[in-house]
């Protein structure tokens, strides 16, 4: 079973409460405002601040563009 896309309309940034965008490829929810990844395991999004990694410039430029 894959991560549910349909979650991203009711799920948010735990940090700033915005939007979430999926990076299928490296299994992580992105929130370009917080420049954060938050972790999905087992097909669950781990949506914890401390779990989250940190994007870089050029990641948060690529998603913004």
């Amino acid at each position: 079973m894959a991560f549910d896309t349909k979650l991203l309309e009711i799920i948010a940034c735990p940090v700033t409460k915005g939007k979430l965008r999926y990076d299928r490829d490296n299994a992580e929810l992105i929130s370009t405002q917080a420049k954060l990844a938050y972790p999905i395991r087992d097909d669950i999004p781990v949506l914890l601040e401390n779990e989250a990694r940190e994007l870089t410039m050029q990641e948060v430029e690529q998603w913004n563009s």
